[in-house]
């Protein structure tokens, strides 16, 4: 089929979190639909969705890190093997390049090993191959943390990669904000509050790159002064209303007259998909040069209606003015003003903006977490949880912390629950919620954030990716609480009461 003859049309889909990135039955649909030439829709039973739309990558690692007596880490090795199903691509790579990204290291290695295996074949999953990735590495810093003495944060700190910092992956780090957030997390009133009995206190910090990619954008004045903004990022996490923030701050308006849809394949130019934590930062740089492209025009308008050069026209607050004294003494002209006479002076006024957006900035985040163990059961509870995350600029303060919130509600159910169990067949055991159990409301506390604002260079106001960082860190953070309480290294996930029982007797600690 000619890609040309093809449109899709975006819908509400809620959280995506990798697994809507990928084409399942929807080719299927579409054949058979132009067979019939009658609307096909096809339906996947929860079991279905279970054994066929994969899970992220099974993964093993060997991690080896040496570190002084003051703390000072000398080298560190990883060894990782991850299996993505009958095929290759697990995205082990990925994994290697994040493993020692959050810091300072001399001397680093990291090899990844692409295992195929009798699995269902690998589906991305929020910042793929990271989270596993930390788990190893934070647990060990963990435990070498305890072992020389000093205090987990301080280790950190001393250890962490700032501006200039060559990355264990290539490049070097412009501004970065994982020293900010290592000092708000041992500022933070949860990182001294007292610990009840079987309690241990864990954290953890994580790593990701984040991505920009192509994007078009296009802004529409109407002739009532309202401004419509076509966009081709779908929306998984409140990246409208900040689409809507941004443009009305270009412009000058109030944010009620900006209105954000999703477009259609046809509507716009090429768009990547939504993935990546990229589109607050995209589409809103791409929103930001429509704008100002509109802007442009705006006073081109105003011009025309004063009869003066457009270059004598500025545009201060949401209004054209002349440039000064000499270019006339005219009334300020609004938005709307301008915009309801369009017809007469020129038609439709519009701001475009196509770009290949680069300099996305990378992301860092700390995570606490304090969880109590019974002994006799091996039940483990997350009691309290602290995300604190580097967003560059939270353009939206409460749809960040609901990004952070999500991924360490995702994070705590994967550290403890969740995970596909096989039968000796090599069948899928849990294919349904009953056996496949994620976080209820009373398997959380309430998850505090803490917003730190490191801007980054790359972006006009500073945005960096929020989505992904803040399921990196909790594997490893949940891991090290409840390794303190139990009094013995968890090594392996999901932490489930057998896991954490069978560790703890192997310990000789059951009561």
């Amino acid at each position: 089929m000619n890609v040309a003859k093809l449109r899709v049309t975006p819908s509400e889909i809620g959280g995506g979190f990798g697994g809507k990135t990928t084409v399942f039955i929807e080719p299927v649909a579409l054949a058979l639909s132009r067979k019939a030439n009658r609307p096909v829709k096809l339906v996947m039973s929860r079991e279905e969705v279970f054994r066929a739309t994969g899970p992220t990558a099974a993964s093993s690692m060997d991690i080896k890190i040496g570190v002084r007596k003051d703390g000072r880490i000398t080298a560190a090795q990883a060894d990782i093997r991850f299996t993505g199903g009958p095929f290759v691509g697990s995205l082990v790579d990925m994994g290697a390049m994040s493993a020692f990204a959050a810091y300072d290291l001399e001397n680093s290695k990291a090899v990844g090993h692409d295992v195929v295996s009798n699995r269902p074949k690998l589906a991305a999953y929020r910042a793929p191959s990271a989270p596993m990735v930390a788990f190893g590495v934070e647990s060990v810093l963990d435990e070498l943390a305890r072992k020389i003495g000093m205090d987990p944060i301080d280790f950190r700190l001393k250890n962490a990669a700032k501006e200039g910092t060559q990355s264990s992956y290539g490049p070097k780090y412009n501004r970065i904000g994982l020293i900010e957030c290592l000092e708000a997390a041992k500022r933070h009133p949860n990182y001294t509050a007292p610990l009840g009995p079987n309690q241990g206190r864990g954290m953890a910090a994580g790593f990701w790159f984040n991505f920009g990619g192509q994007t078009a954008v296009s802004l529409n004045v109407h002739i009532d002064g309202t401004v419509a903004l076509t966009v081709g990022t779908v929306d998984i996490g409140g990246s409208r209303a900040s689409m809507c923030q941004i443009a009305a701050e270009e412009l000058g308006v109030s944010y009620e007259v900006v209105r954000t849809v999703t477009a259609d394949t046809s509507s716009l130019g090429y768009n990547d998909i939504t993935e990546g934590s990229r589109t607050t930062f995209s589409t809103g740089m791409a929103t930001i040069e429509a704008a100002r492209d509109c802007i442009g025009k705006l006073c081109g308008r105003a011009a025309k209606i004063w009869g003066i050069p457009p270059e004598a026209v500025v545009w201060e607050k949401g209004y054209a003015k002349p440039a000064g004294a000499n270019a006339g003494n005219f009334e300020p002209l609004s938005l709307a003003d301008i915009a309801k006479q369009a017809a007469t002076t020129g038609g439709p006024i519009a701001g475009h903006s196509e770009i290949n957006a680069e300099g996305a900035g990378v992301s860092f985040a700390v995570h606490l977490c304090d969880a109590e163990v019974d002994k006799e059961t091996g039940r483990a509870l997350v009691k309290r949880y602290t995300v604190i995350q580097d967003a560059g600029k939270a353009i939206h303060p409460s749809y960040v912390e609901g990004q952070y919130q999500g991924g360490a509600a995702q994070g705590i159910g994967w550290a403890i629950n969740e995970g596909y169990i096989y039968g000796r067949d090599g069948r899928l055991q849990n294919a349904g919620f009953l056996d496949y159990r994620i976080p209820v409301c009373s398997d959380l506390p309430m998850i505090d954030t803490q917003i730190v604002e490191v801007p980054n260079p790359g972006h006009p106001y500073g945005v960096r990716g929020v989505g992904e960082t803040s399921i990196v860190p909790p594997l490893a953070a949940v891991a090290n609480a409840i390794s303190a309480a139990a009094g013995v290294r968890l090594t392996e996930i999901p932490m489930s009461p057998p896991t954490v029982l069978k560790a703890i007797e192997s310990n000789g600690h059951a009561k």
